[in-house]
């Protein structure tokens, strides 16, 4: 069990997605570029190619894990994690707010 104080530690942000790239990984995987608001632009690399194109993920809103440590994942340096749901590679939904927020709001 998690306690609230442990929750509250991670950083939960919403952003928009603002370029998608495909990686050279042997899982298909895009590297996206995402506007946080004032914390900048990340990348983050992400296992979502086969529930979505790079069409359906330009300008849509995310959920981003916003303070985990980078991790190298095939050259391409992943600084957040997207929130989704899904029991396969196929089914993945991203999470995003039922109304528009401004980028950067924290998920609370």
């Amino acid at each position: 069990m998690a306690t609230i104080d442990e929750f509250l530690n991670l950083d939960i942000r919403v952003g928009k997605v603002i370029a998608v790239s495909e990686l050279n990984t042997r899982k298909p995987m895009y590297g996206l570029k995402v506007d946080l608001g004032e914390l900048g632009v990340r990348n983050i690399a992400a296992g979502i190619k086969s529930s979505y194109t790079a069409e359906e993920l330009s300008g849509r809103s995310v959920v981003v894990v916003a303070n985990l440590d980078p991790k190298n994942v095939g050259g391409f340096v992943s600084e957040g994690m997207l929130l989704a749901v899904g029991d396969t590679p196929d089914s993945i939904t991203l999470l995003k707010p039922d109304k528009d927020v401004k980028q950067g709001s924290r998920v609370r």
